[in-house]
């Protein structure tokens, strides 16, 4: 028994080590490319708008530039080819998936369908929400990196073909 229960405890320990030493992401499974896809298609058939799927050549011009803005973190757009949205947690915590794509679709409170406008007030915004469920953005490529320094975590998510266009609605 007490073989047993020293393995354990070591078992535990190493596990304890490699978390604190980052060689564990316990929040891995909440920042795969289909949590991003799923997380994109359920805003997406609110408005019943076609779903979203992963492109890996989205997603690699997305980790590209996420690897760049690591060293600062800066909510930077990397004024590519593709529509963008971009996040950044602070340090402290597992910002993830649902944080980022949450956010951004949260501003659909400021979106009026009707009139094709945003009524957000003062430094708030509907771009976000409205490249999310951009009917004819039907590609992502998101990632994620935790900044250096620990200065937080930044996201991108890229949108093939860019969406919010002037003067076209989104759905």
């Amino acid at each position: 028994m007490e073989v047993i229960s020293s393995k354990l405890v070591w078992l535990a320990l190493a596990f304890a080590v490699a978390a604190a030493a980052g060689g564990v992401a316990p929040c891995a499974a909440q920042n795969t490319a289909q949590d991003f896809v799923n997380l994109h298609n359920s805003p997406r058939g609110d408005v019943s708008v076609g779903n979203v799927t992963w492109n890996s050549t989205v997603a690699a011009y997305a980790q590209n530039y996420a690897n760049k803005r690591a060293v600062d973190c800066s909510l930077v757009h990397s004024g590519g080819p593709y529509g963008e949205n971009l996040f950044w947690g602070s340090a402290g915590y597992a910002w993830a998936a649902s944080d980022a794509v949450g956010l951004w679709v949260t501003e659909k409170q400021y979106y009026n369908h009707a009139t094709n406008t945003c009524s957000a007030p003062s430094g708030q915004s509907c771009g976000h929400y409205t490249q999310v469920v951009w009917r004819a953005s039907t590609a992502i490529g998101c990632a994620r990196v935790v900044c250096s320094n620990n200065a937080g975590v930044f996201i991108i998510c890229n949108y093939s073909p860019p969406g919010n266009i002037i003067g076209q609605s989104p759905y």
